[in-house]
């Protein structure tokens, strides 16, 4: 398990799906999950799934015969996954690494994942492993952050929360916002043989939040909170200082994130 995985315990896995799904995941899981077309008794893998945001737009979406796979690394994600959609016989759940998954070829007809790819250590391998799992002319359908500069809220949580630091700031927000390149994700999606490629930004905003609630959200719902805890910093100041920074920008009222994407889909071969 990555380092990443391991730091989103105790009550961020809370704090993620009560803020920054709705702020940051939702309008985009919506995005996503009307890119995959339907079939009957479609196959889907979910990778990464987290707390179920996907999954729960792939069943509205997709209807009554479809059978949904969420896979993640991280069984404190998955517990909140499988309460909040645990009582729908469609899905079910699995402890997963995407570079070496424990499924059969040719298992799938739909591969999905939303905000996964960036935390993936081996990422071309998950690629192929995607590949595998899929039968020919099975779906992929994934996303990533574009440069976190088209996220204005995420630069500015950032930026902030590396203002409290002399030395040795946090750095979480590197990894989610690291897949930016559309050249380079065309050519890895191609090089695991896969066809019809299309690589789109898509611009969206998710539900409105105040200052205090998107800091928490932000601070608490990932791996800054790890990183703040083990530099020894007092979080809750920090959490306070970012609040008001984005309610000098943003101002003091409920507001939305402006944010970026980088939408793949490609066919298997």
């Amino acid at each position: 398990m990555s380092d990443l995985h391991a730091a989103f315990v105790g009550s961020i896995p809370h704090y993620y799906d009560r803020y920054l799904v709705p702020f940051y995941f939702e309008p985009f899981a919506d995005d996503l999950a009307l890119r995959v077309k339907g079939r009957p008794r479609l196959r889907v893998l979910e990778l990464a799934c987290g707390t179920g945001a996907v999954t729960e737009r792939l069943l509205r979406s997709l209807g009554g015969e479809v059978r949904i796979t969420g896979s993640d690394l991280n069984e404190a994600m998955l517990a909140i996954a499988r309460r909040k959609l645990g009582g729908d016989a469609r899905v079910s759940w699995r402890r997963a690494d995407a570079a070496h998954l424990p499924f059969d070829d040719a298992s799938f007809d739909a591969v999905v994942c939303q905000f996964g790819w960036m935390f993936f250590p081996e990422k071309a391998r998950a690629m192929r492993e995607a590949r595998r799992v899929l039968v020919s002319g099975g779906q992929l359908a994934f996303n990533t952050w574009d440069r976190i500069e088209s996220c204005p809220v995420a630069a500015e949580a950032d930026a902030s929360i590396r203002a409290c630091f002399r030395t040795n700031p946090p750095t979480f927000y590197e990894t989610p916002f690291s897949m930016y390149d559309p050249e380079a994700l065309h050519s890895m999606i191609v090089g695991a043989k896969f066809g019809e490629v299309s690589v789109d930004r898509v611009s969206r905003e998710g539900a409105r939040l105040t200052p205090a609630e998107a800091a928490s959200g932000i601070i608490r719902g990932g791996a800054f909170a790890t990183e703040i805890t083990e530099r020894g910093a007092d979080i809750k100041a920090i959490e306070a200082f970012v609040a008001e920074r984005l309610s000098a920008r943003f101002g003091p009222h409920p507001f939305a994130s402006p944010m970026r994407a980088i939408v793949c889909t490609a066919v298997a071969v």
